[in-house]
């Protein structure tokens, strides 16, 4: 049961903190990503904000020997780069790209902005299965 209200308590934080940001906007995002056009430097300070607590958080971790609301910590099980990891990174980014939005903020959008981000979810559902399928 602890699980499932740290779980919610984190996905609710998570999602306020993507709408109050602006990172659940796709036109705000697309203008980050817009390098020689209209580029909208905003998203870098959410970006950095974002990089002070998660390195708080990762100094907290390593002293823990397990999570308080599990029995261990998932953490990647290899720093390879390979081809994989490649292909995936470049597919993220040019969905992030045409979209405006990864899977966060567009699960977030469900409940600011439902119809785009059903299209979002959907195709990233699809695509989610496909991989599982295929792998």
């Amino acid at each position: 049961m602890i699980r499932l209200i740290v779980a919610l308590l984190s996905g609710s934080l998570f999602g306020a903190g993507l709408a109050y940001s602006g990172m659940s906007d796709p036109h705000r995002v697309q203008g980050f990503l817009d390098l020689f056009g209209n580029w909208d430097p905003t998203l870098v300070f959410v970006m950095g904000g974002a990089m002070i607590p998660m390195t708080i958080a990762w100094m907290i971790q390593k002293r823990f020997e397990k999570p308080l609301a599990d029995q261990l910590f998932y953490l990647p099980a290899t720093t390879t780069i390979d081809r994989k990891l490649i292909m995936g990174g470049i597919l993220f980014g040019v969905g992030w790209g045409i979209g405006g939005l990864c899977p966060g903020p567009a699960i977030a959008d469900l409940a600011l902005n439902p119809l785009p981000a059903l299209a979002f979810v959907g195709a990233m559902l699809a695509g989610m299965a496909i991989q599982r399928v295929t792998s």
